[in-house]
């Protein structure tokens, strides 16, 4: 489901499956203490900025648009940020932030581990 989807939007199969990876373990029924829900460990305010951008409402607590959600975050990161490590920091800590303050540190563990999930598939 998440290669398919990637694919279908234009995003490296392996890059979303190692975010997906690395946020949940690709366990839908996860969600964290700051209410990111799913797969993708969307947020709801990331999830309606993710409805907007794939043209019609998604719901989170449903795989399949969880996954599309992420995919189509992950896509506007891909084409905003300068090269893929700062997509990827702004996934985890805010495209904006990483823009203006840099990578903080566990935001660099991250990248890290994201990569490493991604050659490994």
């Amino acid at each position: 489901m998440i290669i398919a989807t990637a694919r279908r939007h234009g995003v490296d199969p392996r890059l979303a499956l190692a975010v997906a990876w690395q946020e949940s373990g690709w366990n839908q029924r996860q969600v964290s203490v700051a209410n990111a829900i799913g797969v993708m460990q969307v947020i709801p305010s990331s999830g309606e900025w993710a409805s907007q951008m794939s043209g019609r409402r998604l719901n989170l607590m449903r795989t399949q648009d969880n996954i599309t959600a992420g995919v189509v975050i992950l896509r506007s990161l891909t084409r905003s940020a300068k090269n893929v490590d700062q997509a990827i920091a702004g996934y985890y800590q805010g495209l904006y932030s990483v823009q203006h303050h840099g990578m903080y540190a566990d935001t660099k563990v991250y990248v890290k581990a994201v990569k490493a999930h991604r050659a490994r598939f």
